[in-house]
This record gives structure tokens, sequence and C-alpha cells, in this order.
């Protein structure tokens, strides 16, 4: 998963609105229509060769913003008439060194950010009350605000005036790159939010990641019906991740791996329903029996409190925080702020998109191979059905001895991240180049990427390094997680423009994820022979994407709940989060099933950690597929580099230029339809 903190995250979260800015008493804009229209006709008679429409939307998008704290009205008419920028050298000047110096801004507090939530990400031991208290602190909370105090902002705003996600997918297709940036600098001052709301959802978000990240499982401890331990000692598992890539890890073992797998799901449903005893959480010295819950300290049974709603009130707090937000931006809940903002496609576009294939007969079908494969009718944890994949068939502990003896630590993978891009088929200069640039470090919860803001720092990759080496979870993590690191590397120093930096959203940072961590088998050496390899590999991503839609969809249902009864507890929460998941799973999972009522779906711990984070999964799998079928027979590492050296464009502007076509579902259902005859006649 790539991690987006620090001033980053707060910039564009309310960036690419698509949406005129409204007026209300909280923005607090005082500046007239008829003193807006003045203002707009004298620039105009000034500078009668300038571009009218950039002077009409410049000087009207400053007036939306501008405060009764700004000055009057004469004082807003001065400031536009005599800060407008006419001539295009000037302007070009102008952007290049507004470039340069939010670099300089947005790389250092992203670097502070990165320093001061390292107790609290990083395996620092015990974290301390005073840990929290900086990793919530956000340096760059009051740049905004100071921006805005010194009419930086302003004067940006003015020349470089924004652009809605209509305007950009009309118009886009004729720009040129120069004036992509130019709107991409637009992006940046859409919206005006206090800085102690942007520091109090910092502290709330850092306290959220907190509680995820020490979230552990001790499956050591974990007893049968009959009194059995059935995991090795000394495993702990983190929610949901690890619980359910030791669910995946297990399906080899037959029915021993089975009987695993069922009292996964058992802890997973006690998670979600707030069952589970507060105290055998991250505790080694209880032992607990999920199926009766009940709880044993040395063999005598004891009484302990379930947790008191906390995974509720987590996801509470962050949605009171962002609300807090939502008067001071262009959009104006979260949701739309997310969606047509930060992943710039509309929410219910994507809901739509999300039923249509939730909805495909195709899946039924997969459902009854994945159930001849297993031999028994499927069960709700088969959602994380991992038999597609070549290492299905191979003990994950012999993984796990090859993983650990080749990285006994996170500088050993570091080390070696040069010769693993070689092995994807870059040169050895540019894979040195790439791998320079990453730094590897262990992290406390289950890893994720970390991604430089300025050109001349690092990227971060973070995955979970036991004492004993990097286990076989941990390097398919680190894989991921390397994807990730290759893109944020590619897209900050291979653009053209600073501000065209990224990618389109989260979704196609994941796809280059996803197909990193696909390889990782190949990169330890394991090859496929297997002649059904691509039908399997496409299958196995209809199942992946069949989960992670469905999840997607209980947390963007969840959100509008809570719009709906924005005073909810946290245990109307829970129970509204379960009703909507046992119908979301009995409207698409149940007739692949056969069983009803089951609340998988709420384990994942992004809806508590990272809200609205999961769509950008399920459409990086769409994604993913695309840039797969691009990529075959060609060279892998060029067009890794091209590709994501595009930046931050629009998602269809980025798809076009990228793989000549638009985000589609259809080729990824088309290519299960074409595999499943395949794979059944083996």
């Amino acid at each position: 998963m790539r991690l987006f903190l620090g001033l980053i995250i707060i910039v564009m979260m309310f960036s690419n609105c698509d949406t005129p800015h409204k007026q209300s008493a909280i923005q607090k804009s005082v500046i007239s229509e008829s003193v807006i229209n003045q203002t707009i006709g004298t620039i105009r008679n000034n500078h009668p060769n300038a571009d009218a429409i950039r002077i009409e939307k410049g000087v009207k998008h400053v007036a939306s913003l501008w405060w009764p704290e700004d000055g009057d009205e004469e004082t807003f008419k001065n400031f536009c008439i005599e800060r407008f920028i006419a001539d295009d050298a000037q302007l070009k000047e102008f952007f290049e060194r507004v470039s340069m110096h939010l670099e300089t801004l947005f790389g250092h507090l992203n670097l502070m950010a990165l320093h001061l939530q390292k107790p609290i990400h990083l395996k620092f031991g015990e974290v301390l009350p005073i840990d929290v208290a900086f990793g919530g602190y956000n340096a760059g909370a009051h740049l905004m605000e100071d921006l805005y105090s010194n009419k930086i902002a302003f004067y940006i705003a003015l020349n470089f005036p924004y652009y809605s996600l209509n305007e950009k997918e009309l118009s886009g297709q004729n720009w040129s790159r120069e004036q992509w940036a130019y709107a991409r600098l637009g992006d940046v001052f859409t919206s005006r939010v206090p800085a102690a709301i942007l520091q109090n959802y910092s502290q709330i978000s850092t306290a959220s990641e907190l509680y995820i990240s020490q979230y552990n499982i001790k499956a050591g401890k974990l007893l049968t019906d009959d009194g059995r331990t059935i995991f090795p000692d000394d495993m702990s598992l983190l929610a949901h991740w690890n619980l359910r890539d030791e669910l995946k890890a297990n399906y080899p073992e037959g029915e021993q791996g089975l009987e695993k797998q069922k009292m996964i799901y058992e802890v997973m449903k006690h998670i979600i329903r707030q069952t589970i005893p507060a105290d055998v959480i991250n505790n080694p010295n209880y032992q607990w029996a999920p199926f009766t819950n009940s709880v044993y300290k040395n063999g005598e049974t004891v009484n302990l409190q379930s947790e008191p709603d906390t995974r509720y009130q987590k996801i509470i707090d962050n949605f009171n925080a962002l609300r807090q937000m939502d008067a001071y931006t262009p959009l104006d809940t979260y949701i739309r702020r997310n969606f047509e903002g930060s992943m710039e496609i509309a929410q219910p576009e994507v809901e739509a998109l999300f039923i249509e294939y939730l909805s495909s007969s195709l899946l039924k079908e997969v459902g009854s191979l994945i159930s001849e494969r297993l031999g028994r009718p499927l069960q709700p944890f088969d959602i994380w059905y991992d038999g597609f994949k070549a290492r299905s068939s191979i003990n994950e502990e012999v993984l796990s001895e090859q993983t650990r003896r080749l990285y006994p630590d996170a500088e050993a993978y570091e080390k070696d991240i040069a010769n693993l891009l070689v092995k994807l088929g870059y040169e050895k200069e540019r894979a040195n180049y790439l791998a320079e640039r990453i730094t590897v470090e262990p992290a406390r919860g289950s890893g994720h990427a970390w991604g430089a803001a300025m050109r001349g720092m690092q990227s971060y990759l973070r995955t979970r390094v036991p004492d004993n080496g990097m286990d076989y979870k941990g390097y398919n993590i680190a894989m991921h997680e390397l994807g990730h690191n290759v893109e944020q590397t590619i897209s900050l120093y291979d653009l053209d423009y600073y501000m065209m930096s990224g990618v389109p959203n989260t979704a196609f940072t994941e796809a280059l994820a996803f197909i990193f961590q696909k390889r990782d088998l190949n990169l330890l050496g394991i090859g496929g022979t297997n002649p059904q390899e691509e039908a399997l590999r496409s299958l196995d991503l209809i199942w992946a994407t069949y989960e992670v839609m469905g999840v997607s969809l209980l947390d963007m249902r969840v959100w509008k709940w809570l719009y709906e009864n924005p005073k909810a507890t946290a245990n109307q929460l829970k129970y509204k989060t379960i009703e909507l998941a046992n119908e979301i799973w009995n409207d698409f999972y149940a007739p692949v099933y056969g069983i009803n009522d089951e609340p998988i779906l709420a384990i994942y711990s992004h809806m508590i950690s990272y809200p609205l984070y999961l769509s950008a999964y399920a459409y990086g799998n769409v994604i993913e597929f695309q840039l797969e079928e691009f990529l075959r027979n060609r060279a892998f590492a060029n067009e890794v580099d091209r590709v994501f050296s595009l930046g931050r464009l629009t998602p269809n502007h980025w798809m076009q230029q990228a793989v000549g076509s638009n985000i589609d579902i259809q080729p990824l259902l088309n290519a299960g339809a074409k595999a499943l005859p395949e794979v059944k006649s083996n």
C-alpha cells in the first residue's frame, strides 16, 4: 500500500474539483459580483492580448477564496490588477520559481512527517505517549493558512486558476505537457481549511493507524474446542493483513489447513462483531478458544471484557474530523473529495462499475471451478482462494526458509533491490539508479511505501521483518511495496515538470505494485512451467477483483450512511456495518457461495485507518490487467519507465497515452471467460 501523509495529502485531498466554488457563511468570501466583473474588465483592458478565459477564471477563483481578513473589495481589486501576469515568458518563469519553492516546502514537510512517525511505523520497541503526540503533529498544518495570509496562494491562484475534472477531460487531450503542468499548479489552491482542523485530522489519523498497527492476534495461543494449539507458538498475525495471508497460506495443507482457516475466520468474526476479548489483542499471556470465546490463563478459565467497539469508534473519529473540512472545500463531503477530487472519478460511476462487475455471471462459474478444485463447498473465507497462483502448491514454510536465508534483515533486501530490478529486465545502470533512491526499513505494521516529495530524497519501503528474518509474507508485501517505490521514483525523478509528479490516483500505483508482487516467485527462481499459467493468472485476478470490489462497496456505503446519520454511536455503526456487509454478501456473494449473511467483508483494516482507500485496489486490479496485457511481448522495464513518467494526467488521459484505451472491466471479464474452459479441461 502506498502511504500518503504530511502536506501532500492535505493539499491534494481537496484538488481537482468538478463543481463551482460555493459561497457559505463559513467560507466567508466577501467579494461582490459587481467588483469581480469590474476587476475582470480592468485586467482585460490593461492586457487586451491576454487570454480572456484565464483572466476570468483567475479572478473568480481568487474571489471565492478571499476572506474579510484578506482586505476589503478595493484591496482585492487592486491585488488582482497588479498581480496578474499577462506575458507568457514571465508567466513561465513565475511557474518555474513557484514549482521550485513548492517542491522545497512539500519535500521537507514530507520528510518531517516521515521522521516524526518513525516510532509508530517502525520496530522501535514500545510506542510511548510522546511518540503518539509527535506522530500526530502535522508540521504543515499551518502552511496553507500562511500562504493565504501572505497572499502567495492568491498570487498563484490568480495566474493559474483551477480547471474542473470535466474541463480537464474535454480539453486535456489537446493540452501540451506545459499546459497540464499549469493546470496541476491550479489544483493546489482550491480550498481553505483552517489549520486547527487539519491538525485535528492528523492526530486522529495517526491514532487510528497506531491502533491498527498494533492489532496483533497471537495465533500460537489460539485453542481448538478440544484444547489443541494448531499454529506455531510464536506466530503473531496482524489484523487483517496477516490473518488473511495466513489463511491463504493454508490452502495446500488439505484438512489440516482447512481447520486453521476456519479458526482464522472465527477470529475475524469476533473482531468484526467486537466480541473479541480486549486483553487477548497483542497479548501472549492468555490462551483464547475463538469458537467458544473462552479465555484461559495458566490453564484456568478467566473472564475478560470484550473490546468496547473501539474499531467503529475509530471510523467515527475519522468521519468527524474529515467532515469538519466539508464547509471549507468546493466538494462538500469527504466522499466527493476522495472520488471526484483525489481519484478524479465520480463516486456513483465507481459504484456502478463495481456493481456491474459483481453482477457478472462469470463469477458463479469461477466459484464452481474453485469448489471443484477444493473438493468441498465454498466457505466465506474462500474470497481469498489462492489456488490459481503458482505458489498455491508450495508449502509457505518452504518459501519462508528461502526468504529468511536471502533476507535476514531489511538491509539485505535493500542491497538486493538492484539485482531484483535487473531480473525484471532493467539494465544494470538503470537498476542501480532506481535502487539508490529506495531505503528499506522493518515495519511495525504490515508495511507500506512512503514516497519522496522532493528530488534528492529517498522513497521508503517498509515491511515486516521478524527477528529470524523476512518470511514469505513479508517478502510478498515487500515486492508489492517495491512496485510502489519504483513508481514513486520514476514519477518524481523522471518527470519534465514537478507539478506533474505522481500518478492520476492511487489505483495506478496499486496496479504497478500488483504487477511487481505477482512476479515474486520468479524473482526467487521459482519459474512457472504450467502451460495454463496465463489462464490461471486471469482467473486469479478475476477472483481477487471480486473480493476487493465487494469490500470497497461496503466502505462506500458505510460512509454514505455516516453522512446520513452523523450523530451515530460506535455501537450503532457496528450493527449497521455488519448489516451492510451482510446485504452486499447476500446480493453478490450468496449466489456464488450458496450461503447467506456472512460479515467477512467488514474485516478490512483500511476502513479504520485509511478511509475510502479500498476502491484504489479494485480500480488498480482493472488497470493492472490492462497494463499486463499491454506489457506482454514488450520490453517490461522500458514500458514501465515510459508509462509512469506520464505523471499526473487524469485517469483516462493517462490510460490512453499508456496503453491506448480507456479504463474498462470488459477485457478482464473476457479473459476470464476464455480462461475457464482451458483450466476446466485440465
